[in-house]
């Protein structure tokens, strides 16, 4: 597996993790509708966290989540969408974006809430 995959597999993780530390339960990992993945979609009370992972190695070229792009974010939409109509939920949606950099052997977590309102 390349070393920007294990990168982004250790960050998804690390961000379940996260979440469960802060009382989310996890409700699907990697859902995939066409040409959209949502990492993880997540409950809080009657709050449906959609969550974007962005995980890298350095700042160097920007925080992570400044590689979130306009065109991921319309898919992400459409497929929670349609995530909520198959489900027939009645819940809040927010979209959130966990960014993980890796310092050292440690990782920074930020858990930027509503995130897609920021573009």
């Amino acid at each position: 597996m390349a070393k920007h995959n294990e990168l982004g597999k250790k960050g998804e993780q690390l961000a379940v993790d996260f979440l469960l530390k802060h009382d989310y339960d996890i409700v699907e990992r990697n859902y995939r509708f066409q040409k959209a993945e949502v990492d993880i979609i997540a409950q809080q009370k009657d709050i449906l966290a959609i969550i974007e992972v962005k995980t890298r190695s350095t700042t160097d070229f920007g925080n992570p989540q400044d590689f979130v792009k306009t065109k991921q974010i319309q898919r992400l939409v459409k497929a929670v969408d349609e995530y909520i109509t198959m489900n027939s939920l009645d819940v809040e949606v927010r979209f959130d974006i966990i960014a993980i950099v890796k310092v050292g052997r440690n990782f920074e977590i930020e858990h930027l809430e509503n995130a897609f309102y920021h573009f």
